[in-house]
């Protein structure tokens, strides 16, 4: 039997690979096996993702002709009213972003990766209309600079940290996902030589009351048909 001892020397990719090998050792669970689909068990489910597909569709198309319509007809120019208020209540809502996330980094909250992304959009806007509303003035410059020295390394500073928590709190919350392997077994060398996190855009959501949540998603319908077919395989044998 391992120890906790022996455990503690084996590397991460080793401790993945045991993870991964005990977790298809085990196999689905009961409660996963017996799992119905939520989408015939209850029809308001179904009702619920046509109308938001049929919503998110919608608002694709009506923003791409709306993008056409003030490409063509915004002018060049034009005098704002309320210039100075905008800008000073923009800073004052991102003073107070900085301050939240400055509160949850100290208190260790789960919302700081909600405060890093929403700290990164507000600095990308600030430097996006910043720059823009500057060009082929005399502080145009001053405003490239702050963006490119100030704004965006620190909107990139809060993706990268909100990126970096979400995936561990992922890889700490989660079952280890399988491994992409070689035709002979073994996983590929580019994966023995990164660090063997979990990927974002691989991993399937996952929580109570997720179905309700998020009626139409496709990874949860891949999930139950693959629980199904290991059901009737495990049946079959």
């Amino acid at each position: 039997m391992i120890d906790e001892a022996e455990l503690r020397r084996l590397s991460q990719a080793e401790r993945w690979q045991l993870a991964r090998m005990l977790t298809e050792l085990d196999g689905p669970g009961p409660a996963e096996q017996a799992s119905p689909d939520p989408y015939l068990r209850d029809p308001k489910l179904g009702r619920q993702r046509r109308l938001v597909l049929f919503i998110s569709a919608g608002c694709c198309v009506i923003l791409a002709v709306w993008i056409v319509v003030l490409a063509a007809t915004l002018p060049h120019h034009f005098n704002t009213h309320h210039w100075r208020a905008l800008w000073v209540r923009f800073d004052v809502l991102l003073l107070a972003a900085f301050a939240a996330t400055a509160w949850a980094t100290w208190k260790k909250r789960q919302i700081l990766i909600l405060l890093l992304m929403l700290t990164g959009t507000m600095l990308c806007c600030d430097a996006w209309f910043d720059v823009g509303t500057s060009l082929g003035t005399s502080s145009a410059w001053l405003s490239i600079a702050d963006a490119a020295f100030a704004e965006l390394p620190l909107a990139f500073l809060a993706f990268t940290g909100a990126r970096r928590l979400l995936r561990a709190t992922v890889e700490a919350g989660m079952p280890v996902p399988a491994r992409d392997q070689s035709p002979d077994g073994r996983e590929g060398a580019d994966e023995r030589g990164r660090g063997d996190a979990p990927s974002l855009r691989r991993t399937p959501l996952a929580g109570a009351g997720l179905e309700e949540a998020f009626p139409g998603s496709r990874v949860l319908e891949r999930a139950e048909r693959g629980r199904q077919m290991t059901s009737r395989g495990s049946g079959a044998k």
